[in-house]
């Protein structure tokens, strides 16, 4: 063999070697994201007849969120996720909040259902369209057609009478999975901010840096083995407040979250243009 062809040969090598271990780590997060699914499937299965009892008893309702915190007990362990919680100490079992998250996988749905006090998630109606889950989204939680003027109207009216009767609303700011650089945010949308403060309860940001890694909104729903986080920060107070002041407590919990996500992400940080 001549010596000259001893470089491209040892190339050749490694590129093989390089597509092989690439095959064998997509197998594996494949079969990991096939396994994740089933366990997900099964804890909801078990918990079917719990919910559609209580979507048949409105009185009931309240017990939505116990439900959904026995769900999220089990799908970390099952699925080889450690999950770490913080809750600010602040923060009331038998309070009424407005919880803003930071939303760049479908996991932060799930992963909401760890909030610490009766809840009903606020969310778009493309949920609805879910096989039985969607049914259940819909009896439980509030949806709003964003296109439509009288189902946002709706939703408005709903979210201020759960308020009312003693319930926190989860509304992500940034109404969707929008980002084009994650972890980055886009801007918030006005809608969380002004229920906040026309009802004067406490907003909480709620920070979620690592979904996008686990869960990345690619449209390959491959699922990544690494520790969850979640960050209930301390609640900010609306009392006193007025819609003139929206934007400056909008701007205040987006920085809330966005320090909390630097922490771990400052590197990959790149602002939305």
């Amino acid at each position: 063999m001549q010596d000259h062809m001893i470089p491209g040969i040892l190339g050749i090598f490694f590129c093989i070697k390089i597509i092989y271990f690439r095959n064998v780590r997509f197998l594996i997060r494949r079969i990991y994201s096939i396994y994740v699914i089933v366990v997900f499937i099964v804890l909801f299965v078990l918990l079917l007849i719990p919910f559609l009892v209580i979507i048949q008893v409105p009185s009931w309702n309240r017990y939505v969120a116990h439900l959904n915190r026995l769900w999220a007990k089990f799908f970390y362990p099952l699925t080889f996720m450690p999950l770490e919680v913080n809750i600010s100490e602040q923060i009331e079992a038998n309070g009424t909040y407005l919880f803003c998250p930071n939303h760049a996988s479908y996991l932060d749905i799930p992963i909401m259902g760890n909030t610490p006090t009766d809840f009903m998630y606020v969310g778009k109606n493309a949920m609805e369209k879910v096989p039985v889950f969607g049914y259940m989204y819909r009896k439980l939680h509030i949806t709003v057609d964003r296109s439509n003027l009288r189902s946002k109207h709706s939703t408005f009216v709903r979210a201020k009478d759960a308020i009312e009767h003693g319930r926190s609303l989860v509304i992500f700011p940034e109404g969707g999975v929008f980002g084009k650089n994650p972890p980055v945010m886009i801007p918030f949308k006005n809608g969380a901010f002004k229920i906040a403060i026309e009802k004067q309860i406490p907003i909480v940001p709620v920070s979620i840096p690592h979904n996008w890694i686990i869960l990345p909104d690619d449209g390959r729903y491959l699922f990544t083995m690494r520790k969850a986080a979640l960050i209930y920060h301390d609640p900010i107070d609306t009392q006193g407040l007025t819609l003139s002041d929206l934007d400056a407590l909008k701007e205040k919990v987006y920085q809330v979250i966005d320090k909390e996500i630097r922490k771990s992400h400052n590197d990959l940080m790149v602002e939305e243009s």
